[in-house]
């Protein structure tokens, strides 16, 4: 469940569903889920991601850490296009979710590791929802 809203700001700002395509998120469909459970705005999910730029350079990896990483959907705690990409996954779906700058880090990006303006790729596996 979101707790209170919080200003939106920097990176992590944020809120899931959306506009899919025409917000200029895009989900391409790897291995497909079980079709009927998608997460709902405040309900925790826990997926395995690899973070890729468009380089191929690797950014960020769950599978790396062996841990799976876990968020609420809509709440503002992961950058916006990662939150509408997996808003619109099914349990169990593997997915490449592609970000667009302006949803992702924007032009400042992440010193030292994304640069301004790019574009992000998740490779992304929604394993579990659950709350709300």
């Amino acid at each position: 469940m979101c707790k209170s809203k919080k200003k939106e700001g920097g990176a992590a700002g944020g809120g899931g569903g959306g506009g899919g395509a025409a917000s200029g998120v895009i989900i391409e469909t790897l291995k497909p889920g079980d079709g009927k459970t998608f997460p709902l705005r405040g309900q925790n999910v826990t997926c395995h991601y690899v973070l890729t730029l468009q380089d191929g350079k690797k950014i960020d990896s769950s599978r790396d850490r062996n841990e799976p990483f876990s968020f609420n959907i809509g709440c503002g705690e992961v950058i916006k296009g990662w939150d509408e990409g997996v808003a619109k996954m099914s349990v169990g779906q593997h997915a490449k979710i592609t970000v667009p700058p302006h949803l992702g880090y924007g032009a400042e990006g992440v010193p030292d590791d994304i640069p301004g303006n790019s574009t992000l790729f998740f490779d992304v596996e929604l394993l579990s929802v659950s709350g709300v």
